[in-house]
């Protein structure tokens, strides 16, 4: 058996290669190709690593870069016309794997094609689902409520609940939470990192006479981002000490934070399976931002909020994001009162993810196609 996967950021590698390890411990000696990152390549050397340079957000960043991407989606549907593989599994990276779907479905009708953490279009383009099921022949929901909106278009649809579940009990530690610890994430991506981190070494500055006794830390996802953190931290006159900078322990830094600033996406919902209580942060190109407002048709940007449909956790976006605001927000995370409604509130949103298993139920439902 042949399948191409295509992933196209960090989040999606790391579900990527989840979902790889499974199909190769159900199908031993199956071919897997395509596209993705570290992890997937890992597991499959085949599939090319190119999510540094794909992980671009924001749609005047990706506007730049569009030839870029127009390039590697002609190449990538001529492989696929020219391999005729069993199947393409697309993982999340909608802008990108929605196209490629609609080509390969036009100039390769016999691969079957699946997509692993469905696109959320039904927050901005509700009208993209009937299209979708044109096109695919299995989506692989991680929300519940997402189910029956793509089962009404006529496609068949598997909840198969949220891979960070397996991957965050995995990692949880307990009992090494520290009080007054403030942990800081500014993003996975340099462009993200750039935006954000600017305004957390304002914070810790602002924080020497107001808060002196939190203690900051932080973590880059590869030497190049923590390098760059060092750079901003020295510019804004932080010594190493006022901030602590590490690299790839951001999973341990959110079991030991009292309390967190995190950059919208994916992070977000590890910290509430972390059981972190955390403000959400987000800045992009004021362009970008006001196109996004009009097209969403929601009320929040965090999967927290959305899943319960109510605020849990504060959301602090571009003019919000700012050095008195975030000061307010951590004082009431660290306070009693509020941190246990956030604490209470966040564990029932997440319970709604499912309970496990989801890489592997999504191998399942894949073989099954065949």
């Amino acid at each position: 058996m042949k399948l191409f996967v295509v992933a196209g950021e960090k989040s999606g590698d790391k579900q990527g290669a989840l979902l790889i390890r499974e199909l190769q411990a159900r199908c031993p000696g199956i071919e897997i190709k395509g596209l993705g990152g570290s992890a997937m390549h890992a597991l499959a050397p085949a599939v090319e690593d190119w999510a540094e340079k794909a992980g671009v957000v924001g749609l005047v960043d990706v506007l730049r870069h569009i030839g870029f991407f127009a390039k590697r989606l002609r190449e990538m549907t001529e492989r696929i016309v020219t391999e005729q593989p069993d199947g393409l599994i697309l993982i999340d990276y909608p802008g990108f794997n929605q196209r490629l779907a609609e080509r390969v479905r036009r100039r390769a009708p016999g691969v079957k094609i699946a997509y692993f953490i469905a696109p959320m279009v039904w927050a901005w383009h509700q009208g993209r689902i009937p299209k979708l099921a044109a096109v695919l022949d299995l989506m692989l929901c991680t929300f519940p409520f997402e189910k029956p909106l793509f089962e009404a278009a006529g496609l068949r649809t598997e909840f198969v609940g949220h891979p960070l579940v397996d991957d965050i009990l995995a990692k949880r530690r307990t009992g090494v939470r520290q009080p007054n610890l403030i942990g800081l994430f500014p993003g996975s991506r340099r462009r993200e990192v750039e935006r954000h981190f600017p305004i957390f070494c304002e914070l810790v500055k602002a924080c020497r006479r107001r808060h002196p006794e939190w203690r900051f830390k932080t973590s880059g996802s590869n030497p190049r981002l923590v390098a760059t953190m060092q750079r901003m931290a020295a510019a804004a006159g932080l010594a190493p000490e006022e901030v602590n900078i590490t690299l790839g322990l951001y999973h341990d830094l959110m079991d030991e934070a009292e309390a967190a600033l995190v950059t919208s996406g994916t992070a977000t919902l590890e910290s509430a399976l972390h059981e972190l209580p955390f403000g959400l942060v987000y800045r992009v190109n004021p362009l970008t931002f006001a196109i996004g407002r009009r097209l969403v048709k929601i009320q929040w940007l965090g999967m927290v909020n959305i899943l319960i449909n109510r605020s849990i956790t504060t959301e602090l976006l571009q003019g919000d994001f700012c050095v008195d605001k975030c000061i307010a927000e951590l004082e009431r995370l660290t306070s009693p009162e509020p941190r246990a409604q956030v604490l209470a509130d966040m564990r029932e949103s997440v319970s709604l993810l499912g309970h496990g298993g989801a890489a592997a139920k999504a191998a399942e439902a894949v073989l099954s196609l065949f």
